[in-house]
């Protein structure tokens, strides 16, 4: 079963009290907003620096939060097509993700909100349905955990055939966490995906960096990371409004989780459903975290007890002191309705009880392109001008969202094979680069309006077919196509190459080459 582990804390390691009052390293995007802004002592930036596609709108209906009050919304398409945010980050940190939607009819009153996927780096995410939360006059929000691979992190709202209805996103919050958080995660090869996070037995406002994206900053900000701790009471449960001085626990939660707790009202099994919604069946990464206020110890008593999850033992003899103690399992299989048992042990005088959970679902990574073809590519883009609106993130992950005109393998390493890029209103010219990316077999960038000369691409030994006819391509007939063992075609014709062909190419077996409607080439003979 899953590989569980108490961990029993003291002051030496991580102090809530002495928390930072310095903003977590974050990047915040408004996403449609012209304008930088500063929330509840947050910095906030626009979107237009991160990204090029969608058009901006704002939200007519009345919204609490000012970062709800603008979009970016996307086209939808019969094809699969992700539009990308690129933000800078730090190579080998953690950051947590938090994606916020509030559809407030952007598309038509008349038309319901979008169902659509969202993508980080190369992993399909999920599935972003607001439609039951916006019914209700709520934003919607999700969280995960990724590893920065690189020295940039994409994050893509992605058109889909769920509805018709354009993809739109309102807000974007990349944070770095500490190294310690969550970090019996093998972010390797998994990220993960909030499914519930809860303050039990507490039932005011969500818990975060500040009260509230409304109310300034007190003193001390309450989570250094801004994850949301949502209110889970219960009527048959007493709360512990005491406050207790936690001086540090695993992943960092905020002391304020300590206030109160789930406990049951007599030293009996404490029993209730968490998290509230059923769960598909999935791997989930569970932490669960307890303390309490010394006075309940007085007179020697004690709490002790196991728990359970769906009848499957957790953890046994849990023995929860002041200084509080975290368990957590890194890959627990659940399905359906989740039911949490706290079962006193024989001997122990005080109830159990609970402050605080988090669950994730562990999303299995989805792979990258090759980083020295995604480095070649982006060159390329650089290089053209009027690129496909669908060109950020990564340029073949997931499988089904690569980029238009974008042909790659499959298998661990993943390559660009070809570029079909015909009649797709281009200008600019064709970088150097494009010799980098040496497994293509077919470049296909005919009946565009590139201009300048054609790099060389006598490094690209599985070429079989290239397609720059109808351009502006000018200077000498390139030498290097006779070297390139594979080429069966080459069609250069319509473009303003000069010099002569060369005879070794044209005597080259089995090639088709066209070459006719450049003014200043001398023609081979017919």
């Amino acid at each position: 079963m899953s590989h569980l582990r108490l961990l029993l804390l003291s002051a030496a390691v991580f102090s809530l009290v002495s928390s930072t009052l310095s903003q977590p390293s974050a990047t915040l995007i408004d996403c449609g907003a012209s304008a930088a802004s500063v929330i509840a002592g947050r910095s906030w930036q626009p979107d237009g620096d991160f990204i090029s596609a969608g058009t901006t709108k704002n939200v007519s209906e009345q919204v609490l939060d000012q970062v709800l009050s603008t979009v970016r919304s996307f086209p939808a398409a019969a094809t699969r097509r992700k539009f990308c945010y690129v933000v800078a980050v730090s190579r080998g940190w953690k950051y947590t993700i938090r994606t916020t939607y509030f559809y407030g009819g952007v598309n038509g009153k008349a038309n319901p909100p979008p169902v659509f996927d969202q993508i980080v780096d190369g992993t399909l995410w999920g599935v972003v349905n607001t439609t039951a939360d916006y019914a209700d006059g709520l934003a919607s929000y999700y969280e995960g955990v990724f590893l920065a691979q690189g020295k940039s992190m994409s994050v893509c709202v992605a058109s889909n055939s769920y509805t018709a209805s354009d993809p739109f996103i309102s807000a974007l919050e990349v944070v770095r966490l500490d190294g310690t958080v969550y970090n019996s995660t093998d972010f390797g090869g998994f990220g993960l995906s909030l499914v519930a996070r809860h303050a039990f037995g507490y039932s005011g406002p969500i818990i975060r960096y500040g009260h509230s994206n409304r109310e300034p900053l007190t003193q001390f900000p309450d989570d250094e990371f801004d994850r949301f701790w949502e209110p889970y009471s219960l009527n048959s449960t007493v709360s512990n409004n005491r406050k207790l001085e936690v001086s540090g626990f695993w992943n960092l939660p905020p002391s304020r989780i300590f206030n109160t707790d789930l406990r049951a009202t007599q030293v009996q099994p404490l029993e209730f459903t968490w998290p509230p919604m059923p769960l598909k069946n999935s791997v989930y990464y569970i932490a669960l975290y307890f303390a309490h206020d010394s006075d309940s110890l007085d007179g020697g008593g004690s709490r002790v007890f196991d728990v359970s999850v769906n009848g499957v033992t957790y953890y046994k003899e849990l023995s929860v002191a002041p200084a509080g103690a975290v368990i957590f399992a890194s890959r627990w299989p659940l399905e359906g309705q989740t039911t949490l048992k706290l079962s006193p042990r024989s001997g122990s005088t005080l109830p159990p009880l609970v402050n605080g959970g988090e669950m994730f679902e562990l999303i299995a990574l989805g792979g990258r392109t090759l980083v020295r073809d995604a480095t070649a590519l982006n060159a390329i883009k650089r290089s053209f001008e009027n690129v496909p609106v669908d060109w950020s993130g990564d340029p073949c992950m997931p499988k089904n969202y690569s980029w238009t005109g974008v042909t790659c393998s499959e298998g661990p390493r993943i390559r660009i094979v070809a570029l079909n890029l015909t009649n797709m209103g281009l200008s600019g010219s064709l970088a150097p680069e494009v010799a980098r990316l040496t497994a293509l077999s077919s470049i296909w960038l005919g009946n565009n309006s590139l201009s300048g000369s054609i790099p060389d691409f006598g490094s690209l030994k599985l070429l079989e077919s290239v397609h720059l006819e109808d351009n502006r391509f000018s200077g000498p007939f390139p030498s290097f196509f006779s070297g390139v063992p594979r080429l069966r075609e080459l069609f250069l014709q319509n473009n303003n190459l000069t010099g002569q062909v060369p005879s070794n190419l044209l005597q080259k077996p089995g090639l088709e080459l066209r070459t006719s409607g450049n003014p200043f080439l001398i023609q081979p003979p017919r």
